[in-house]
C-alpha cells in the first residue's frame, strides 16, 4: 500500500494524529512535516504510538501550521484556499453609488466569508480589495477599481454590486495558465490538518522505519 494511503487509513480507523515537527527541507520551498499516528490504550489511559511519517511538501507557496494533536488530515486539489493559486486573478471595477453604502460593505464582507469560510479573512490578502482608501470611502466615490481577486470571489462580488444597483465589470488576467512552458502543471494542492494547512505543488509521504508499533 502506498504510504500516503496507509497514513490516511490509519487516521481514518479511529486513530489519532500528532504533528510533531515542521521544518525547512533540503531544497528551496520545501517543508518537511513529521507526523505520528497513535491509538488510544485504555489500560494505560493514554496514546500508544503506531507509526511515524515524513510528509514532504515541494514547491511550497503558503503555510500555516500548529504543532500537536489533530483530528483530521486531508490532501485536496479543490478547496477555497487554492483559489488564490489556481484561479485567474480578476479585476473588478465598479460604476455607480449604492443607496446604502453600509449595507453594501456588509454584503461584500459576507460574500468574502461565504467564499472562503474560516480559511481567509477580508484583510489577509492585500490585492483582493483596493486598500488605497477605506472601502466605504472607495465605494462612495462612485467608480474605480474595487480589487483584484480570484475569479470565484469576483463573480460573487459582481452579484452583490448588482444587487445594490452598482454596475460591475470584470477583467480576467489573460496571462494565467495552468501549465508552465515545459507543460508541467502550475496548479497547487493543499494538505489540511484541522485548521492548519500547507499549499504546495506536490506532496510525498514516507514512513520512518526507526519506530515500530508497540
Amino acid at each position: 500500500m502506498p504510504k500516503r494511503d496507509q497514513l490516511l487509513a490509519e487516521l481514518a480507523a479511529d486513530h489519532y494524529g500528532v504533528l510533531l515537527l515542521a521544518q525547512m527541507g533540503g531544497v528551496p520551498n520545501e517543508i518537511q512535516l513529521m507526523i505520528e499516528t497513535a491509538a488510544y490504550d485504555a489500560s494505560a489511559e493514554g496514546l500508544r504510538p503506531l507509526h511515524t511519517y515524513i510528509i514532504r511538501a515541494l514547491g511550497v507557496r503558503e503555510q500555516r501550521l500548529s504543532l500537536g494533536l489533530f483530528a483530521s488530515l486531508r490532501f485536496v486539489s479543490d478547496h477555497a484556499l487554492l483559489y488564490h493559486h489556481n484561479m485567474p486573478r480578476t479585476a473588478v471595477h465598479f460604476d455607480g453609488t449604492a443607496a446604502d453604502l453600509n449595507a453594501l460593505v456588509l454584503d461584500l464582507s459576507q460574500a468574502y466569508v461565504s467564499t472562503f469560510g474560516p480559511w481567509r479573512h477580508l484583510v489577509e490578502m492585500e490585492t483582493d480589495f483596493n486598500r488605497s482608501r477605506p472601502l466605504i470611502d472607495l465605494l462612495a466615490g462612485g467608480f474605480g477599481l474595487l480589487g483584484e481577486m480570484p475569479a470565484p470571489l469576483a463573480e460573487r462580488v459582481a452579484k452583490v454590486l448588482a444587487h445594490h444597483g452598482v454596475r460591475a465589470s470584470l477583467s480576467v488576467d489573460a496571462t494565467f495558465t495552468q501549465v508552465d512552458e515545459h507543460g508541467r502543471s502550475r496548479l497547487a494542492q493543499a494538505l489540511l490538518i484541522d485548521q492548519s494547512y500547507v499549499i504546495a505543488l506536490d506532496f510525498s509521504v514516507e514512513q520512518m522505519t526507526g519506530r515500530q508499533p508497540r
